[in-house]
């Protein structure tokens, strides 16, 4: 069983309780409400991001993983983010969660969806620290409309979302325990999409 959400369907920074203390919240059109320049963001982190392949190991084969990526950790005060926006969003998605997250946002990690092959699987974002603390996730997403689903742990109905250019997507409590998310591939012709995620100390 499935269900389809549209993200239209959220009010602005609406927080829907997923169950077992995991939450959603969803701010269409985000980035344009702190800044009008977000038109061009994308094809500036496009072009500037150092951006890199990777390959994984698969059963018996190495694979290319089917995106591209980039990692900054701003806990490294010697660190230039290649971008000033990005230190710029971080600051103020702190200002709006750091309080009840109880610690900032640390990094920033960047895919590039090429096209509609590329994807990511289902999985939760692991955690280098106790794997019962709770904590958030937030993902700013430019350029073209992807689907981002969400299904719990050891199944039930599963969430289909669309993740439009702007939009800001925030995963906390117990949702990196209790649920997984992914990116499906798509056979629909679409653009090149970028997702910039925001997460504390220990988080990957």
């Amino acid at each position: 069983m499935e269900a389809a959400l549209q993200s239209s369907l959220f009010d602005p920074a609406d927080r829907r309780d997923l169950g077992n203390g995991a939450w959603l919240e969803i701010r269409s059109g985000w980035l344009a409400q702190g800044d009008s320049r977000d038109d061009s963001l994308f094809g500036e982190l496009r072009d500037c991001i150092p951006w890199r392949a990777e390959r994984r190991q698969m059963y018996d084969r190495v694979l290319d993983v089917p995106r591209l990526v980039s990692f900054h950790d701003f806990s490294d005060q010697a660190t230039t983010p290649p971008h000033p926006r990005l230190a710029q969003l971080r600051r103020r998605l702190n200002d709006a969660y750091a309080g009840e997250l109880g610690e900032p946002f640390v990094t920033a990690g960047l895919c590039l969806y090429r096209d509609g092959n590329d994807s990511v699987a289902w999985h939760g974002d692991t955690f280098g620290r106790s794997s019962a603390e709770d904590t958030m996730v937030a993902i700013v997403s430019l350029g073209a409309t992807r689907v981002f689903a969400l299904r719990p742990h050891g199944g039930g109905p599963s969430l289909r979302l669309r993740h439009n250019h702007g939009d800001l997507l925030v995963m906390g409590g117990s949702c990196q325990r209790t649920w997984q998310h992914c990116i499906p591939k798509t056979t629909r012709p679409t653009g090149p999409r970028i997702s910039i995620q925001f997460r504390p100390f220990g988080v990957r």
